[in-house]
């Protein structure tokens, strides 16, 4: 779990920093305001085409071999990105960074299914979905200052880190070798009859439509927060709770998840979900000013669902699918999270020029009641069978 957390660190730093810099960096060079909001939509396509891939290329090349390819198509990027700020070019190395995001957010947690048992792992999960968030929490809001009070080479130069994070991804790959014997690179999926991949896809489908409905509403306000809410101030400070408690819910659920079990917290942060969507569209309904303490509630409260949906839904993939299954179970997870982030910023961005945001947050929070059938219905693949 070391190398694990130190590889993840360094990984998603670089992710973060670039993510709201690039789009300023191709506006430096010219770019309209639909050419910058490009620049991460093609990143996030990538990563999803990426993310279908990765089990497949785990067991042809190994996870050493994936692994340093993957961060360096993550952090090299970054630093050539420095030389040139034509769109062309931020688009085609936000391109590239894509790929290796892909690569990294489907070995991170797939790596954690084959490092901790069972018993242990909401609780390792939450660990690892700390490693993510730290670096969000502290380089999303960074970025941008470093970038325009310091200098953009600053923000190039930390989106190098992943570069660092080489060793430890070989020390976590030497590591598995022996942790995850049924992982090998000559392992072939599906091969078992009596646990085809097809079974595998409809084990995992419900716990990716829950994820994705929680993170299209996280997406929605991740990025429309700052178009909804006048005050700069209300609007760092509300994005701030909000990833603060999706840290925490993140990190802290897996143990809850682990003593009394994954399923039963699934209904009520569903339900808060669509609570706290609501509570922010009413929020945001006046025109002429924003109810300043409520808006910052609902964003509290929607941080919590959408952190421990986040950890739920993960440990429910593991647990429905069996040990072979678990690359597998980490690419449709990993999927449903990008999917929904990018759900959540086209489709709100457009219900809302056509409407409303107050509109456009309500049709979220629905969305994601909609999931409710779902949370209370049980896989009826169990653990016990992911020996096999």
């Amino acid at each position: 779990m070391g190398p694990l957390m130190v590889m993840t660190c360094a990984g998603f730093s670089g992710y973060a920093v670039l993510l709201t810099v690039a789009p300023l960096w191709a506006v430096e060079g010219g770019a309209t305001t639909a050419g910058s909001g490009l620049v991460n939509g093609m990143l996030l396509l990538f990563t999803v085409l990426t993310q279908l891939l990765v089990p497949r290329a785990l067991r042809t090349f190994g996870w050493g071999s994936v692994l340093a390819v993957g961060l360096a198509l993550l952090g090299v990027p970054g630093v050539l990105m420095s030389l040139d700020d034509g769109l062309g070019v931020v688009l085609a190395l936000s391109a590239v960074r894509g790929v290796g995001f892909g690569v990294l957010t489907v070995t991170g947690s797939a790596a954690v299914a084959a490092l901790v048992g069972a018993r242990r792992r909401g609780e390792a999960i939450g660990a690892y979905g700390l490693a993510v968030a730290a670096p969000n929490l502290v380089l999303l809001p960074a970025g941008p200052w470093l970038a325009e009070s310091v200098g953009y080479w600053v923000a190039f130069t930390v989106s190098a880190l992943p570069l660092v994070g080489i060793p430890a991804a070989l020390r976590l790959a030497s590591a598995l070798r022996f942790s995850a014997p049924d992982l090998h690179p000559g392992a072939t999926a599906g091969a078992d009859p009596r646990d085809p991949q097809s079974a595998a896809y409809r084990h995992l489908l419900p716990p990716m439509l829950l994820l994705l409905a929680v993170t299209l509403a996280g997406g929605a306000l991740i990025t429309f927060t700052p178009q909804m809410v006048e005050s700069t101030p209300v609007a760092v400070i509300g994005l701030l709770l909000m990833g603060l408690s999706a840290a925490l819910s993140r990190w802290r659920i897996g143990a809850l998840a682990d003593r009394h079990g994954a399923h039963r917290f699934l209904v009520p942060l569903v339900v808060l979900t669509g609570a706290g969507m609501a509570l922010v569209a009413w929020s945001v309904a006046s025109s002429d000013d924003v109810r300043v303490v409520s808006f910052l509630l609902a964003m509290l409260l929607v941080g919590l669902c959408y952190g421990g949906l986040q950890n739920l839904t993960l440990v429910i993939s593991f647990a429905a699918v069996s040990r072979r299954h678990h690359n597998l179970a980490s690419a449709v997870w990993n999927v449903g999270f990008d999917a929904g982030t990018a759900l959540g910023s086209v489709a709100v961005g457009v219900i809302a020029g056509l409407t409303s945001f107050s509109t456009a947050l309500l049709a979220a929070g629905a969305v994601a009641v909609a999931t409710l059938p779902l949370a209370v219905r049980r896989s009826g693949v169990r653990e016990a069978s992911s020996s096999r």
